[in-house]
């Protein structure tokens, strides 16, 4: 069903489902004794969403062999890849001695659970109530205790979040780290605008963030058809195509750069190599341009 402003969503359907089909790449790619991640939370998270399709996912039933992007090792180096960016992320946040952090859109993302935290560290969660109350319900069911002071925010992002954040004893005078991962290609271009001027107005100096990029405006027309066509060979239904928000819409680095942020970007190449892999040489790879991949930033 193609999104509409007021659209809602559980850990099932429409963008929640992407967020289930990330942990069940996130699973698969901790299986095994040369497992690539160090999830143990993120299969029984995907089974308990009790999707049929994640669960053959995680079974390892769903890779396409002959594709050279839904191929299982290729699947799982695609994900190992922007895990280990955004855990690093946090990480080296942490080090520097940012004891605040932001997960947007959190979905079924572990790291208030698996990162080990400095003491002291407050991690946010902020997303639908009806997945912020799953996931903790799911998690204490299971016996998993935080490793950070985790709180959770469950409101919309199109909604009043930055005063629910506050609400819920996030501190505008100390640093944070704030991660969007996979979030933007969800939003409409003035919300993502938005978002962005949102952070920047609750983050003290010294402030991090991190997401994609992605230039979405180069991208041809039908490319999220594309890769419809292309999963569904692997039995799945989702319909990215009505789930991107695509057309025109500001750089975000550019648009954070304006806004006094010094922006740095990672190629994806460079992070594959960085982790000792090589970026398939496909047409959905080449779809997101020579120089998409990651972003991060510090507020001067």
């Amino acid at each position: 069903m193609p999104r509409t402003d007021s659209d809602t969503w559980d850990l099932a359907s429409s963008v929640g489902a992407t967020a289930t089909a990330v942990a069940a790449s996130r699973a698969l790619a901790s299986e095994g004794p040369d497992a690539l991640l160090d999830d143990h939370l993120a299969a029984p998270l995907v089974r308990a969403v009790g999707h049929e399709h994640f669960i053959k996912m995680i079974e390892g039933q769903t890779a396409v062999d002959d594709d050279p992007v839904l191929n299982r090792r290729a699947m799982t180096e695609q994900i190992t890849v922007r895990t280990r960016f955004f855990d690093n992320f946090f990480l080296t946040a942490a080090k520097a001695g940012i004891t605040q952090a932001v997960i947007l859109a959190a979905g079924l993302d572990t790291r208030a659970y698996r990162l080990p935290w400095p003491t002291g560290t407050v991690v946010f969660e902020v997303d639908q109530p009806e997945v912020i109350e799953f996931k903790t319900r799911t998690l204490t069911d299971l016996g998993a205790d935080p490793t950070a002071q985790r709180r959770t925010v469950g409101i919309d992002l199109r909604d009043d979040w930055p005063t629910a954040l506050r609400q819920a004893g996030f501190d505008v005078t100390r640093p944070t780290a704030w991660i969007a991962e996979g979030l933007l290609v969800y939003l409409p271009s003035d919300a993502q605008d938005r978002l962005f001027d949102n952070i920047t107005e609750l983050s003290a100096p010294g402030s991090r963030v991190a997401t994609e990029h992605m230039d979405v405006q180069s991208l041809p027309a039908d490319w999220a058809e594309k890769l419809d066509e292309r999963s569904r060979r692997a039995g799945s239904e989702l319909k990215l195509a009505e789930l991107f928000y695509t057309g025109e819409r500001n750089s975000a680095g550019e648009y954070l750069a304006a806004k006094g942020w010094r922006v740095t970007t990672l190629p994806a190449r460079d992070a594959y190599a960085a982790n000792g892999f090589e970026l398939p040489d496909d047409e959905l790879t080449a779809f997101m341009g020579k120089d998409s991949g990651y972003l991060s930033a510090v507020l001067q």
